[in-house]
């Protein structure tokens, strides 16, 4: 959906405001900053300046569906942005085929920018860019979690991102690869966040920020993104830093193009021109040339979304969509990249929280079963996991999905930039408000952080956030703040985080209590087995 001018139909045009000095404000008083495309105009709310509904791209329909993102048009006048932009398409819920969430649109590349009200170019501000995660098929940078006031409270600019998502994020069809040899393909969200990075660069310091210090952070889907960025080499240079928030850190690919015995993964065996194809086949396209590529291009996208189904192909081929090794953007995985060491030389936060999910990707219906998944190593799992034979199965299923999906792989990742000698700074959240205990009966779960890393505690029903909750907010605001100034979390009145040291069993636990500092690691056992498990 393309943004409308601003009400006020304002008549002077982009010369005049080229020579406005940034920050002017209009005669209402909120803030025309004048991009390399065009003014935008946001609004002033208290001490915080946002800017909604930016175009960072063109919008990616028509011949632009499955291609890198274009350039922006240009604009004449000032664009209003005071809302949002529209959503990436994705499935609405309860799921239904041939439908997409009421929002949600084609056209979405937009962003987001929060700021200290009224601060000049000359502020050099701190940058951090948040990358949304919901599984590349869901999810925004305009969800209400995401609201920026408190990083400009703490002196940060915060942008927020829409990538493409699903398969107008992910797709791979033998078309596509002949189309323009020179382009990559297949990755498209990866594209979307590399570009919504460049315009970062091009543009951020019109707003106060400094192009030299923007920090990427990212939650699940959006951590994964980030590691991708980390080991992209077109998206070298454009951060300085990253924040992993449950995103694993060992292998973030689901498929290959093409797929052979190296890289092929033993839980995506399926090459990713078949899935395309395959697709394609259900909506009675056959064949794989540019004439199936442009009936491709001719589906609407509440088809190409397709309810978010992802395993219903024909005879009950998978459809689904994600990240690909293509071999022009992505060569390799982030596991791979760390292994030897040619990951981006800067800082990280890498972290997970206690109890992320019960189930999804280890999978079993009793103890037994589930321990024995561990082949030779099941033994020193049942040591680990149910030492006397009587924990209650569904916590030891949550924390063996957690461990293996996500707190390992950070220990791992954290461990690999430290040998690095690059700064690495490792937490656990177990944070839960009283009122969620009952439905997080083992731990935190999986995104249960965000609002506090936002400085925007939830209540519940018609329980406020407590002290406690603000406190927590506070502690996890300034530490990710502190980061993004320096790299280096810690500061004044803050409980010392040191940096990872792979020699100790150590980590920075957010508590359940609500305070926070260094601890032994107690999970030491379970990811030492978890470890011998994924890599044997």
């Amino acid at each position: 959906m393309k943004m409308k001018l601003t009400g006020f139909f304002i008549l002077l045009n982009c010369a005049l405001f080229a020579q406005l000095p940034v920050g002017s404000q209009t005669s209402d008083q909120n803030p025309v900053i004048q991009t390399l495309s065009g003014a935008v105009q946001g609004v002033t709310e208290g001490q915080t300046d946002s800017f909604k509904g930016i175009p960072y791209a063109a919008p990616p329909v028509g011949e632009f569906r499955w291609r890198p993102p274009q350039p922006v048009q240009p604009w004449q006048g000032v664009r209003d942005a005071t809302q949002y932009g529209s959503d990436c398409a994705q499935a609405g819920w309860p799921r239904t085929p041939g439908s997409i969430r009421e929002g949600t649109s084609e056209d979405c590349l937009f962003l987001n920018v929060w700021r200290p009200a009224g601060i000049s170019a000359k502020a050099g501000l701190p940058v951090m860019v948040w990358i949304h995660g919901g599984g590349f098929v869901g999810g925004s940078g305009s969800g209400p979690d995401y609201s920026g006031s408190r990083f400009p409270e703490q002196g940060v600019i915060l942008v927020t991102v829409n990538y493409r998502l699903g398969r107008l994020g992910f797709f791979a069809f033998p078309a596509l690869s002949k189309e323009n040899p020179s382009e990559p393909t297949c990755n498209y969200a990866f594209m979307d966040q590399i570009a919504a990075l460049k315009w970062v660069k091009e543009n951020i310091a019109a707003f106060g920020g400094d192009p030299g210090n923007v920090t990427i952070f990212g939650e699940s889907a959006g951590g994964v993104s980030v590691h991708s960025l980390l080991t992209i080499s077109q998206a070298q240079g454009l951060f300085h830093k990253a924040i992993i928030e449950s995103g694993g850190g060992r292998d973030g690919v689901l498929t290959a193009i093409p797929l052979t015995e190296a890289n092929a993964s033993r839980h995506y065996p399926v090459p990713a021109e078949t899935i395309g194809v395959n697709f394609a086949r259900k909506h009675g396209i056959s064949g794989t040339d540019a004439v199936a590529l442009a009936s491709l291009r001719a589906l609407s996208v509440e088809v190409i979304v397709d309810g978010g189904q992802e395993s219903d192909g024909p005879g009950g081929l998978p459809i689904y969509s994600g990240p690909v090794m293509d071999g022009k953007l992505i060569t390799e995985t982030a596991e791979s990249v760390y292994k030897a060491g040619r990951q981006g030389k800067i800082p990280i936060i890498i972290g997970s929280n206690s109890a992320e999910v019960p189930a999804g990707f280890v999978n079993a219906q009793t103890k037994e079963e589930l321990i024995s998944l561990f082949g030779s190593h099941k033994d020193e799992a049942q040591k680990a996991y149910d030492p006397d034979g009587n924990g209650d199965f569904t916590r030891i299923l949550t924390l063996v999905n957690t461990d293996k999906v996500w707190a390992e792989p950070a220990r791992f990742t954290a461990a690999a930039f430290a040998s690095q000698g690059t700064p690495a700074y490792l937490y656990l959240f177990s944070y839960v408000p009283v009122p969620f205990r009952q439905f997080m009966r083992f731990g935190a779960s999986h995104g249960s952080e965000i609002p506090y890393v936002f400085g925007n505690p939830r209540g519940w029903n018609d329980v406020k956030p407590t002290p406690v909750d603000f406190e927590v907010a506070r502690l996890m605001n300034t530490y990710w703040s502190n980061f993004a100034k320096t790299g280096n979390p810690n500061g004044k009145g803050l409980p010392v985080w040191p940096v990872y040291d792979p020699e100790k069993n150590e980590v920075f636990e957010f508590h359940t209590e609500g305070t926070a500092g260094k601890v032994p690691d107690t999970r030491k056992a379970r990811l030492d087995v978890i470890e011998k498990w994924v890599t044997e």
